[in-house]
């Protein structure tokens, strides 16, 4: 696999926010949002064997391993590592940017899937993938990033249409105002968790935290 960086820390996004986990970050992505983060995952990374990332993984003494990027799906071995992960006992959260098919990670057991809902301010939201969104169970999430009124507007119409069993994250755009984003989740009385990026807030914008 093309690995940027595996690293342990705890989660700052998604259901699973404040666990202590084993963070694999793969090589390469297929969009361009306007506000990433993690600019530096787009490059080639460097080869590493699912032999070895397991064995850094299980020096973390985790429980719980994300898998994000760039874009894991590029990534032909991933569906090979959640699976070995998932005989390990371990629970991976899948983070993937919501363009490519998730169907082939539903089938294992332990697997979380946390699937955006690229909006308006991203530049990307004509990639988005909405067959995914049916699949997706109780335990899975769908993650909206949202930076402005225009953003919101845009989740609320996709909930709305596809508002299913998964967790509904809005994640407000580090640096924008979140407590914005929250009086207007509290006004219109959604069913949706508010969630700022915690590793941010412990830590600053600093990779591989």
């Amino acid at each position: 696999m093309r690995i940027i960086e595996v690293f342990h820390s705890v989660q700052g996004e998604g259901p699973f926010t404040g666990l202590r986990t084993s963070f694999v970050r793969t090589a390469r992505c297929n969009l361009r949002c306007s506000w990433c983060d993690t600019t530096y995952s787009f490059g080639p990374g460097r080869e590493r064997s699912i032999a070895s990332l397991l064995a850094e993984i299980a020096r973390h003494r985790t429980r719980n391993v994300c898998l994000t990027g760039g874009e894991p799906l590029l990534q032909r071995e991933s569906l090979a590592l959640v699976q070995r992960l998932s005989d390990r006992g371990l629970t991976t959260v899948i983070e993937t940017g919501g363009s490519l098919d998730v169907a082939p990670f539903l089938g294992v057991p332990r697997v979380v899937l946390s699937v955006d809902v690229k909006c308006p301010s991203s530049k990307m939201e004509g990639r988005n993938r909405w067959s995914n969104l049916p699949r997706l169970r109780a335990r899975d999430a769908i993650k909206f990033v949202i930076a402005d009124r225009r953003d919101y507007l845009y989740a609320r119409r996709v909930l709305r249409k596809y508002g299913g069993g998964a967790t509904v994250v809005f994640q407000p755009v580090w640096g924008t105002d979140a407590g914005r984003l929250a009086d207007w989740v509290l006004r219109d009385r959604l069913d949706v968790r508010v969630m700022v990026q915690e590793h941010k807030v412990l830590w600053g914008d600093v990779p591989g935290r």
